[in-house]
């Protein structure tokens, strides 16, 4: 039963931040990104609730590296805006470590090859 009650709050947790980070990014706007589009595609959080994988997706998807090595060189300054968002709500910051979310790039592959 225990389990179930911290997977609850791991979920809750994890779209608070995706949440947040989304608005983070947001607020950054395209020009920070060289002008691609980049959303929190998802959130998931340790057990223990000190990291979190946010999972990014960028349009077009040709931009995807540039992208995330502008997140990496920014991940302190990104979490102490997290910090200030999520501070009154969790006991501590985790540490945040972004992946890209290649899905959209599977969506469109698989529509290329029903295409055809």
């Amino acid at each position: 039963m225990e389990k179930n009650i911290e997977s609850t709050r791991q979920l809750k947790v994890a779209k608070e931040i995706q949440k947040e980070m989304a608005e983070i990014i947001r607020c950054k706007g395209m020009a920070a990104f060289g002008g691609a589009l980049v959303s929190v595609s998802g959130v998931k959080i340790s057990p223990d609730l000190s990291v979190a994988k946010i999972y990014v997706s960028v349009f077009p998807s040709n931009k995807a590296e540039a992208v995330m090595e502008v997140l990496q060189e920014n991940n302190r300054t990104l979490r102490g805006e997290l910090g200030n968002k999520v501070g009154k709500q969790l006991r501590i910051v985790p540490e945040i470590t972004f992946y890209l979310d290649s899905s959209l790039d599977y969506v469109e592959h698989i529509e290329e090859l029903l295409k055809k």
